[in-house]
């Protein structure tokens, strides 16, 4: 039997693929100053893998949430494309094509005070997909919803469908959004901030849902975050990004344990270690988040950072690959000028 190298084993399972993915939003302007675009995500290039975590993180307005829609196809590309089982769907019209990829491509948004209806019991927000969806006939849609709740940890499931959104604590609501998600039978989840507006003491048992779900039922996931411990804690691999550009990307033990780009050394740099207490040393910045709307030339990134030359103002760098699965966008690497 031929045993193939684990690269290009890795490289065949792939179940969604962006590929130069670019957004840019017209932000206002007029004749006189002429059109202002927002580059909200520029040139992405994403791999989500069955039974793989990969973890998108950055500051508030780096482009995570945008990366998000584009792949559940909320927002359209500007430019790049999409691909699913290995076929390109950005080109797809219709509802029956949009159904069917909705159904194995589901978002759980960050907010779960928001993303469900509060006057419909709980049970209606997990027979509406079953049922647009036509997963399973009427007759078998009250057994579902058990299970569905019951797989999510919300047990006993006849008491959690009969009740309203408002009379379920912040983690519940969150795990009926999970439910919800499931009720389809996706094979990607997208997961954007799902911890992020939930109390500290229960955050963990959302993330070890997500484990759970990715080694039982083989899901791909995209786990869009802040918070590089709870990255650290379910993610495989690691994208970092800021200003719409991915500067940083690998396996989350080799970007988190050795950062290459400035600006993961700066995110590392502000997560407190208890074993250093108050002495904790962090990196040195200046300058401010650079606009994205009409950018000039050069690295986002050098406003702030420390390590800053002529280069970096006047060339924008590139994503290069440096080896053992890890690429960094900085013009203090080889292959980035």
């Amino acid at each position: 039997m031929t045993v193939m190298p684990a690269e290009t084993a890795t490289a065949t399972e792939a179940i969604l693929e962006a590929r130069g993915l670019t957004k840019h939003f017209t932000v206002g302007g007029n004749f006189w100053s002429g059109r202002k675009i927002l580059h909200a995500v520029d040139d992405l290039d994403v791999v989500l893998r069955p039974g793989h975590i990969t973890a998108l993180v950055g500051e508030s307005g780096s482009g995570k949430s945008t990366v998000a829609r584009l792949l559940a196809r909320i927002y359209p590309a500007t430019t790049g494309d999409i691909i699913f089982n290995g076929r390109s769907i950005v080109r797809d019209r219709g509802r029956r094509r949009n159904l069917s990829y909705r159904s194995d491509v589901q978002m759980i948004f960050q907010d779960p005070f928001s993303s469900l209806n509060p006057v419909r019991r709980i049970r209606h927000h997990l027979a509406r997909p079953l049922l647009i969806h036509n997963v399973v006939p009427r007759r078998e849609v009250s057994a579902r919803i058990h299970s569905l709740l019951t797989r999510v940890g919300l047990v006993p499931p006849r008491y959690f469908e009969s009740v309203f959104p408002h009379q379920l604590s912040g983690g519940q609501r969150q795990r009926v959004a999970i439910a919800r998600a499931l009720a389809v039978d996706p094979k990607v989840l997208l997961a954007d901030e799902p911890i992020s507006m939930l109390d500290v003491s229960i955050r963990i048992g959302i993330l070890n849902l997500m484990l759970g779900l990715k080694e039982q039922q083989g899901l791909a996931f995209l786990y869009i975050t802040h918070d590089i411990a709870s990255a650290r804690y379910v993610a495989d691999d690691i994208l970092v990004m800021y200003a719409g550009h991915v500067v940083e990307k690998g396996r989350v033990d080799d970007v988190l344990g050795e950062p290459q780009h400035p600006y993961t050394q700066l995110l590392l740099s502000a997560v407190p270690n208890p074993q250093e207490g108050l002495a904790t040393r962090r990196m040195a910045t200046r300058g401010e988040v650079p606009a994205i709307v009409n950018p000039k030339p050069g690295c986002r990134f050098a406003p702030r950072c420390p390590f800053v030359m002529d280069i970096c103002r006047q060339v924008t760098p590139k994503l290069a690959d440096q080896g053992g699965g890890r690429s960094v966008r900085c013009h203090l690497y080889p292959g980035s000028t």
